[in-house]
């Protein structure tokens, strides 16, 4: 087990760098900021000359791989980081200088214990991309097919495993603490963290994610997914398909190869409620870079490390929210809050129905490129703190990945407007799921299932067991003892860790100003 002295370590180090670049400015500032935590940031700070204007994605760039990750992930949360934080984060590239190729081919054949000539004829020493958990080369297996390699970069595993120990350990700090930060739940926020980075670092998993995306979007044209080649992948290797085709971002090479881009923008919109209403597992990670146009104007998606889970009832709620709000329905969606239990019982429905038209009706009867999901979703997580809504991370996902999708549209058309591309679906979608015709034959369902069971049993186990709410159950946390639960003459107590901050974060300080650490 990692020791406190050496999280704080790391902490007040991290800290340094954060402090250069200006990132610490807000938490300083901000009034719900723990006393605590507030002093530890002026000890990181201390003695450094931060910018005018903070950068936070150079500042996470500058700390390491997880660092970038993480950034990526705190760019959904703009009740945590505050809106100008989510927008500087948005911009964090996930890209790193690549490794020499002798190390690649070294990592393949460890990987596969062969030689590399047995499973692809050549590959490509110049990769195709470089990015914090792995890169990719182009290459041609020995049967002849077109493919990209993605390797694990040698080491990350355990790298990621350290940096996240220290994550875990200041977020159960912060969350002990209360007010505020318990109510915006940083534990859970690392707790999927490291989910998601676990699943990125295993390229079986990611492989996995690839397959099930491809199998629900099957019957859906004009959208797909490449093909894992799965003899010569394992957790270090990744082999897919080699797309050849443009990226979303290139509008004029998408124009001048004759594609309707208007029709596009409206497809990616319809794969992307596809993907989360009706299948319920959506790619989490659609931007720019990750979406490739074919000759025959076929959208692709890459990289599914980051993928998004939404159970049914969810699904059935996020469906009445987006519907609701298209229609100005503010008291159903309110109620559905209610329902799914994500604002507390004590509050009121009307109260906060009314608070959503206040979110609502500015945006009604504006011109369609005025139009913004985006800022409709940021005006209802600006409501979340006077409701005690505790933040939802499956939520928070898809709330990135809207926003994503609607800015990769809205760049194909200008015009296009993602609430009367989905009113359609989402009502269509609702009619099916939610009918007569659904609803009589959930009935006959459930009806007949009640009928096979004892009664009584069955009591006993609804009174057990009550309904819960829409959040989907979260994992369990990891056990982190708190430096002010340690038992008297076992450890250090609080002072005393206070007083090893403020020597570290002056170790730190004259280390940075000696060039000892860059």
């Amino acid at each position: 087990m990692t020791r406190p002295s050496t999280h704080i370590w790391r902490l007040l180090k991290w800290g340094r760098t954060l402090a250069r670049h200006g990132a610490l400015r807000g938490i300083e500032r901000d009034p719900n900021t723990p006393t605590q935590v507030r002093r530890l940031v002026r000890v990181a700070r201390f003695g450094t000359f931060p910018p005018k204007e903070p950068d936070y994605a150079a500042a996470f760039k500058d700390i390491g791989p997880a660092a970038i990750k993480l950034g990526q992930t705190l760019a959904t949360r703009p009740d945590l980081v505050g809106d100008v934080a989510v927008k500087n984060l948005l911009s964090l590239q996930d890209s790193l200088p690549p490794l020499p190729f002798g190390e690649i081919e070294r990592a393949i054949e460890a990987s596969f214990g062969q030689p590399i000539e047995a499973l692809f004829s050549s590959i490509d020493p110049e990769p195709v991309g470089s990015a914090s958990i792995a890169q990719v080369h182009r290459a041609v297996t020995t049967e002849g097919r077109d493919v990209a390699i993605k390797v694990r970069r040698p080491g990350i595993r355990e790298r990621f495993e350290r940096d996240i120990a220290t994550y875990e350990w200041a977020a159960a700090h912060l969350e002990a603490m209360g007010g505020e930060a318990q109510r915006l739940r940083p534990r859970l926020t690392i707790a999927n963290f490291k989910r998601w980075t676990a699943r990125e670092v295993d390229l079986r998993r990611e492989a996995a994610s690839a397959s099930e995306l491809a199998e629900a979007m099957k019957g859906y044209e004009g959208y797909m997914v490449p093909d894992v080649d799965w003899d010569r992948t394992n957790g270090a290797v990744m082999t897919i398909d080699w797309i050849d085709g443009v990226k979303i971002s290139e509008i004029d090479a998408l124009k001048a190869a004759g594609h309707d881009l208007p029709e596009m923008a409206r497809r990616l919109v319809l794969a992307f409620l596809t993907q989360a209403i009706s299948a319920g597992y959506f790619h989490a990670d659609m931007h720019q870079g990750n979406l490739f146009v074919r000759g025959d104007g076929t959208i692709v998606a890459i990289d599914f490390g980051i993928m998004g889970r939404i159970d049914r009832r969810a699904r059935q709620w996020l469906a009445e929210i987006l519907y609701g709000l298209t229609t100005g329905n503010y008291k159903r969606v309110a109620e559905i809050h209610f329902e799914a239990q994500y604002v507390p019982s004590y509050h009121s429905v009307e109260e906060f129905a009314t608070a959503l038209r206040a979110v609502g009706e500015p945006m009604r009867g504006k011109p369609v490129k005025e139009l913004s999901v985006g800022q409709m979703l940021d005006g209802l997580f600006a409501i979340t703190r006077d409701f005690d809504m505790q933040t939802q991370p499956h939520l928070l996902l898809l709330q990135k990945t809207m926003v994503m999708v609607e800015g990769i549209a809205t760049a194909l058309d200008p015009e296009i407007n993602m609430w009367d591309v989905s009113a359609p679906y989402v009502r269509n979608w609702i009619r099916d799921e939610l009918g007569p015709e659904a609803a009589i034959a959930d009935r006959i369902k459930e009806d007949t299932d009640t009928l096979m069971r004892i009664p009584a049993l069955v009591r006993r186990l609804e009174d057990q067991f009550p309904p819960k709410g829409g959040a989907p159950e979260q994992p369990p946390l990891p056990d982190v003892e708190l430096m002010w639960e340690r038992r008297a003459g076992k450890e250090r107590k609080w002072p005393g860790y206070l007083f090893a901050a403020l020597v570290g974060g002056g170790a730190v300080a004259g280390a940075m100003t000696m060039g000892w650490i860059g």
